[in-house]
């Protein structure tokens, strides 16, 4: 399967990627070639795009994460007041829509983050169940519930917390049980 080669005509077109923030000071003469009606700037390079823009997430049809670049900040709580740069290579961008079975969700256990990435990502590793968008939001909402609070756990019995969070929450990622079954299971 050949995948879709993105450019300056289609990369805007419902497309997942993640862009790597850049500091405007290591790009001082950038020229924006083209502006959106929602503000955000873009300047094409022959390998990829540079972005200027106060709104990062869900861009139209489109999925765009920026990745901070500074090593305080979360990458997941992006500001969305004010302008940030990212620059995304052309292979960063992977097809996106709300019914295939595109994304698989990751979870750090250090900083309890969970996010979601495309299936085509070349860190996949093929043990997370691919899911469609409002699945995946679905799921990641449920392990947020597992990762910040423990009401979930009242009548399972259980000697460590941690680690049957770990557990409940590799299951959700890597099978198609829902936490309803994984729960009923534990008790």
């Amino acid at each position: 399967m050949t995948s879709k080669k993105y450019n300056k005509t289609n990369f805007h077109k419902h497309t997942f990627c993640e862009f790597i923030e850049v500091d405007a000071a290591t790009i001082p003469n950038i020229e924006w070639h083209y502006k959106s009606k929602s503000g955000s700037g873009y300047c094409f390079a022959e390998e990829g795009v540079y972005r200027i823009s106060n709104h990062w997430g869900r861009a139209a049809n489109c999925r765009w994460r920026l990745i901070s670049s500074s090593k305080t900040s979360s990458n997941s709580k992006i500001n969305n007041s004010q302008n940030r740069i990212g620059y995304a290579k052309w292979t960063d961008f992977y097809p996106n829509n709300e019914t295939e079975n595109f994304f698989y969700v990751e979870v750090n256990f250090d900083t309890k983050e969970v996010t979601f990435q495309h299936k085509n990502n070349p860190n996949y590793d093929e043990k997370a169940v691919l899911r469609n968008a409002s699945e995946t939001a679905k799921v990641i909402r449920q392990i947020k519930e597992i990762l910040e609070s423990d009401t979930w756990a009242k009548y399972l019995d259980f000697d460590d917390l941690e680690q049957l969070r770990k557990e409940i929450i590799l299951k959700l990622i890597q099978t198609s049980t829902s936490f309803a079954e994984i729960k009923r299971s534990l008790l």
